[in-house]
């Protein structure tokens, strides 16, 4: 029991992680409608960032850890934003407008850019935080088997959390969120109506990009590091998780995140490692064939 309930917890952090991505990828999946790569590029590119300046402000600057880390996370934001509205509005929204289909094609050849920029830019080796808020709380004292989880697993899903539901009131409530959900039925009904679709494509894809930001700094403070091949692996990843729930629908998309999340964590507590993407991956192409609906032509 005290196993299952570790598993469970362990689940938890994993789960908010994967939320949050899903949550930031629906948000631009609503305006582009196709598969796009560059947002898990873009959370593998903040987190190499993160630890870039993060390096340098220790190693060179000579600041303490929390000053190190408080430079690397605004150079992290500032970078990945920017990076993202650049594209979204010189890139992407240009790819949309002519050719749909070839997003895809698009989205990979950014992501491989940005991972290579991240590897040149540290010179091909691994840069590793120093370990820190990593003290075990116990949230069940079984004096055989104490349930813990750290003080920094606890604080990221937290965050993530709270970025989740402030986001999903944000577009509920605010007039910008009605904007975006017109744009993302129909931006040519919406231009009719006085919406600027491209302001409100820039902006969406803006805004998935600071939560691919702020996720990719979260997850390096607590794995450590971030691997070059990170961005391509998530991108690939965030696909499938954000279509469990919905991709168009961002607080869905969440949820079902959340769910692989939780079911790829008890799959490593109790089925063998090596086999848990093939597992994971095979479900979730088989939910999406069965659950795949075609559209009937007039």
């Amino acid at each position: 029991m005290a196993y299952f309930l570790q598993q469970l917890a362990n689940a938890v952090p994993v789960a908010a992680l994967y939320a949050l991505l899903a949550f930031g990828y629906a948000i631009a999946f609503a305006v582009t409608r196709r598969a796009d790569l560059t947002y898990g590029a873009l959370f593998g590119f903040s987190g190499q960032i993160f630890l870039l300046f993060t390096d340098f402000a220790w190693n060179k600057l000579w600041l303490v850890l929390p000053a190190s880390l408080a430079i690397g996370a605004a150079a992290a934001l500032v970078y990945t934003a920017g990076t993202g509205i650049f594209l979204g509005r010189s890139v992407m929204r240009r790819v949309v407008l002519k050719s749909p289909n070839t997003v895809v094609v698009v989205s990979l050849g950014l992501a491989i850019v940005l991972m290579e920029m991240s590897r040149l830019a540290a010179d091909t080796r691994a840069i590793w935080l120093p370990p820190f808020l990593n003290s075990p709380l116990v949230l069940w004292a079984n004096p055989r088997f104490p349930v813990t989880l750290t003080l920094i697993q606890i604080i990221n899903t937290a965050a993530m959390l709270a970025l989740v539901v402030a986001g999903n009131l944000f577009l509920i409530r605010s007039a910008w969120g009605r904007k975006w959900r017109a744009v993302a039925d129909d931006g040519h009904a919406a231009a009719l109506c006085g919406i600027d679709p491209t302001r409100i494509f820039v902006v969406a894809y803006g805004a998935s990009a600071l939560l691919a930001a702020i996720a990719g700094i979260l997850a390096t403070a607590y794995y450590g590091t971030m691997d070059f091949g990170a961005g391509l692996v998530f991108g690939v990843k965030v696909l499938f998780i954000a279509s469990i729930g919905g991709q168009t629908t961002p607080l869905l998309a969440a949820a079902g995140a959340a769910l692989m999340g939780l079911a790829e964590t008890m799959w490593s507590g109790y089925g063998p490692i090596l086999w848990r993407d093939f597992a994971i991956f095979s479900f979730l192409v088989l939910l999406l064939v069965l659950t795949r609906r075609e559209r009937v032509q007039p």
